[in-house]
Order: C-alpha cells, then sequence, then structure tokens
C-alpha cells in the first residue's frame, strides 16, 4: 500500500546536519554588507529634479500642491497628465531616472502595468501621472488643494 519512503516505511528519517543552499561552505557564511545611510537632501532640489523631467517628458498641466501642515505623508504632491498610457509610463520612467540622477533613491512605483494613474513615492514628493479623464474624475488637487473649506482664510472685520 505504501511506497518506499512514504508513511508507513520502517527506515529511520535520515537527519540532515547542515543545511547549505551552496556545494561550497564559504558562499553560505559570506556577510551582507551594511546598508549606507540616507544622506539628508534638500527637499527642493527633489522637486526640481521631478519638474524638470516632467516638462522633459512632454507632461501637461502640472500642478504642485505643498503639503506641509496638511500630512506626514510628503511635503509636496505634484500631479501631471500624459495623453495616452503609452506617454503616462513614459513620464513615470523618466521621473524614476531623473530621482536617480539626481542622487535621491528610486520612488517606489504603483500603476505601471496599467498606466491610468501612475504613483510615484519619492518621499518628500508624491507624483501622480494620470491621463485625462482619470485625472478629472479623482480631482486631486481639489482634494488636497488650498481651496479646501479648513484651509480658507477668515476674513477679519474691523
Amino acid at each position: 500500500m505504501f511506497g518506499a519512503g512514504e508513511a508507513g516505511d520502517s527506515a529511520p528519517a535520515r537527519r540532515i546536519s547542515k543545511l547549505t543552499f551552496s556545494p561550497h561552505d564559504e558562499a553560505a557564511h559570506r556577510p551582507l554588507a551594511p546598508a549606507a545611510p540616507r544622506i539628508a537632501r534638500d527637499p527642493g532640489e527633489l522637486a526640481q529634479a521631478v519638474l524638470t523631467s516632467l516638462e522633459d517628458a512632454k507632461a501637461e498641466d502640472i500642478v504642485s500642491v505643498d503639503l506641509r501642515g496638511k500630512t506626514t505623508l510628503a511635503d509636496l504632491m505634484i500631479v501631471a497628465t500624459g495623453r495616452s498610457s503609452v506617454h503616462v509610463r513614459a513620464i513615470a520612467e523618466r521621473v524614476i531616472k531623473a530621482c536617480k540622477a539626481a542622487g535621491f533613491s528610486a520612488p517606489r512605483t504603483e500603476g505601471l502595468p496599467h498606466c491610468d494613474w501612475v504613483l510615484l513615492d519619492a518621499h518628500d514628493a508624491i507624483i501622480h501621472i494620470f491621463k485625462p479623464d482619470v485625472r478629472q474624475f479623482y480631482n486631486l488637487e481639489k482634494m488636497w488643494g488650498a481651496d479646501r473649506p479648513g484651509d480658507k482664510r477668515q476674513l477679519r472685520l474691523v
């Protein structure tokens, strides 16, 4: 009923004293290099690199929203539009390269497979790149912009 090596086999189980993934012992014990400390950089430098790359990629309707004091997610949100899914992807890839070239780590990305809405999280800046219809639907600038009810200045009559 049971074959060799299956349950019911009367042979004792063989134990492995040392588990390695390489036939060479020295490869299994090599320590990892310590992570390089993140150097504090000027957030304005990141914003300038991102805005320049968006302009170079012919992004349309570029809007920058200052998030300081509104959220701890980031200091700056940049919203831009691409004409098509291909254009949105090209813009996102250019922004990623610009961040790396400016000495910042590559932003984390969401939405690249479909390219209707690509979000790039570049630590101090969050970049949204939309197709026109998707941007109009979500209207992020209005939600985070200065025209929110809590952000309007109260006029005092003297």
